[in-house]
């Protein structure tokens, strides 16, 4: 028996009359793969065949490994998610044109080279413009299959790129995104940083939802601000495959008083293409195109900190859990860490939503504003 379980038996058997207040249950899944790296068509696909697939299983129960091959990879892992009955679906980090795990696009301290602004030229290209018609074709699979979606993606504005979450309701609508504020190590030198503008939380049916990318998740004012927006659905999108993450992410459902839905790629060197300069990491001493270079560690654990789904570090697949929206009231009872545990006289803080441009344009044909107090007449 679950520990929401024994709590609602506690309260039953000790209260007269006790009201049987039911409970919202959210299907959520999430999807353990490896991007197509470089190929952005392949990794999103908009395949009628897998339309037919997902109504075939819906309706008569088939699944054929089969069908699945015909389609590209993330409406694959949709259509399949789906016809399981999931209401809400996530993706990792930057599965749209790919983690650049392993490569160093030719940087050292004082180095540069050609192999490494070509190396950048290609994953520039792979990368997508927010809106634009890789994001049509998302939130079409959204409608198509009925699922919110959290979709990580490398956003391209100009030529700097950005690390992002693009958010995506049922009705296929696109709900907006979140710029990773704060990237990681050797991700500073190829990646952009988000500012404040993108910090959402969507009021959604199923419940609060909103994103931290990987180690945003190790920043404690990130996250006090997603509490601060009433978060329930904690998607965390993300690269860091270690057994050390697991730790804080049911620190954070315990924290939060949230579900946190953790995702991460599994990927083999085989999923990258070769290149000389490529870098295994010293947690895999393996060193061959069948080695695991991301082990995933995909899990869904709930505000109560109990393992919903997870964690996986055997293959690709989906993680699904049934998640109960009355364990949120029931963590904060003990602990509201923005409400009732807080101490705003003492602690507070502030973020700044305004949007940050480099550079801003003022038509001479336009008066500037006036912000003088107006003076009496």
């Amino acid at each position: 028996m679950s520990g929401s379980e024994e709590m609602s038996k506690a309260l039953n058997a000790t209260t007269p009359g006790f009201p049987d207040i039911p409970s919202t249950i959210v299907r959520a899944t999430i999807v353990q793969a490896s991007t197509v790296y470089n190929d952005t068509p392949k990794t999103i696909g908009n395949s009628p065949f897998l339309l037919l697939f997902f109504f075939l299983r819906v309706s008569v129960k088939i699944v054929s490994n089969g069908l699945l091959e015909f389609a590209e990879k993330a409406e694959k892992f949709i259509a399949e998610a789906a016809s399981d009955g999931a209401q809400l679906v996530v993706f990792p980090e930057a599965f749209i044109a790919g983690y650049p795990r392993g490569y160093r696009f030719g940087i050292g301290v004082g180095v540069h080279n050609e192999a490494g602004r070509d190396c950048f030229r290609r994953y520039h290209a792979s990368a997508i413009v927010v809106p634009g018609p890789e994001v049509d074709k998302l939130a079409e699979i959204a409608r198509k299959y009925k699922v919110y979606l959290v979709m990580g993606a490398m956003e391209k504005d100009g030529y700097t790129l950005y690390c992002t979450a693009l958010f995506f309701s049922s009705e296929g609508r696109f709900l907006g995104k979140h710029r990773k504020v704060m990237p990681t190590s050797l991700e500073r030198c190829i990646w952009g940083f988000g500012d404040g503008s993108t910090i959402p939380v969507y009021d959604t049916p199923l419940g609060k939802l909103g994103a931290a990318i990987c180690w945003e998740n190790r920043m404690p004012l990130y996250r006090t601000s997603l509490y601060g927006k009433g978060i329930e659905l904690y998607c965390a999108p993300t690269a860091d495959g270690s057994k050390e993450w697991q730790s804080s992410m049911m620190h954070i459902a315990i924290e939060g008083g949230c579900f946190v839905l953790s995702a991460c790629q599994f990927c083999l060197r085989k999923d990258f293409p070769d290149h000389a300069d490529y870098l295994f990491t010293d947690w895999y001493p393996d060193q061959h195109q069948e080695a695991i270079v991301s082990q995933g560690g995909s899990v869904i654990i709930s505000p109560l900190g109990k393992i919903l789904a997870g964690p996986n570090f055997e293959s690709e697949g989906l993680i699904t859990a049934d998640l109960d929206l009355g364990d949120v009231a029931r963590a904060k009872l003990y602990f509201d860490v923005v409400g009732h545990y807080s101490r705003p006289e003492i602690f507070n803080l502030t973020v700044n939503e305004t949007p940050k441009k480099p550079v801003t344009f003022v038509s001479k044909s336009v008066k500037a504003e006036d912000d003088s107090e107006p003076q009496d007449k």
